[in-house]
């Protein structure tokens, strides 16, 4: 069966600027390269979606400019429903600033633009894509009253809630984990929301516990290289990461949460199996530049985990 995922979401220009390291306070430095890709945490799940097979529509808003008829573009081109985008004449459509680093890591300077206006009235408007899918994803790129409106509905409908909650947010937002089915943060992302920091296996119980005591049904942590974490129905499991040379770590974590969603049963009984996949396809994307031209389809990823079982 085909899943149909709605994303609630940024979308972004990303400019990627190629450095050696990081500058320091006062320090000019200069760029190898500059690259110009599409991206923002929505549209990169939503992709992600789409090219792992599943149905896909995405809610979200675009400034009145050449670069949002860009990206529209890109996004209808991946089959993916966009007809509840909305267009703001008076924002410019969002802008993310990539400092890319000689050994793959990314520092991240976003531009909000038209993703600020993304509101629980356009969410409202688009109550349609958010009964019909058999999931709704959304992240803290938005403002969050359009994920509580989008959540609420979707949870009335019996609509399975994923939330990314990133960029991390040193608030809680309780009324939004009371919505949520599965949360995904990284390490990160969710010692700023519990206050504790991950180091073993029992940080990792806690802080799952912190987010099961808030409401949430399962809790998915991704560390990196260290693989993922997950605690649904009283069962904890670290699942191991697939080792590859990354090459820009850029939407490594969207493409683990929109190809997850693709494969995912609405009753999450199979959650490793779909987060294995999910790895696999993360796997793939760390190995090229960019978010949308990195992000893998379903035969790609079955190819890589075929040469994964041929080792």
């Amino acid at each position: 069966m085909t899943n149909r995922v709605t994303v609630l979401g940024s979308i972004n220009v990303d400019r990627i600027l190629h450095i050696e390291k990081l500058p320091r306070p006062g320090e000019t430095i200069k760029m190898s390269q500059l690259d110009l890709a599409a991206g923002g945490k929505g549209a990169n799940q939503a992709v992600a979606a789409a090219r792992s097979g599943a149905a896909t529509t995405f809610i979200g808003a675009i400034g009145a400019d050449a670069e949002g008829e860009m990206m529209l573009a890109k996004l209808a081109a991946e089959k993916i429903d966009v007809t509840q985008v909305a267009q703001d004449a008076d924002a410019v459509t969002g802008q993310a600033y990539i400092l890319l680093q000689a050994g793959g890591q990314n520092s991240i300077v976003i531009n909000a633009g038209a993703n600020a206006q993304v509101s629980a009235a356009l969410v409202e408007k688009s109550s349609a894509a958010l009964s019909q899918a058999d999931f709704v994803i959304t992240q803290f790129e938005t403002p969050v009253t359009a994920a509580v409106a989008a959540f609420t509905q979707a949870r009335a409908q019996g609509v399975v809630t994923i939330l990314n909650p990133a960029p991390a947010s040193e608030h809680s937002e309780d009324d939004l984990l009371r919505l949520t089915d599965v949360i995904a943060p990284n390490e990160t992302e969710s010692e700023r929301l519990t206050g504790i920091k991950i180091t073993d296996d029992t940080t990792l119980a806690a802080s799952a516990a912190y987010f099961h005591q808030r409401g949430v049904k399962a809790v998915i942590i991704t560390l990196g290289e260290q693989g993922a974490f997950f605690s649904y129905a009283g069962q904890q499991q670290h699942l191991p990461a697939f080792k590859v040379a990354a090459v820009d770590t850029t939407a490594a974590g969207d493409t683990f949460i929109g190809a997850m969603a693709a494969r995912l049963k609405p009753d999450l009984s199979n959650l490793p199996a779909a987060m294995t996949y999910a790895s696999q396809a993360a796997a793939l994307t760390v190995q090229k530049l960019g978010a949308f031209p990195s992000i893998p389809a379903t035969a790609a990823v079955n190819a890589f985990a075929a040469r994964q079982g041929d080792c």
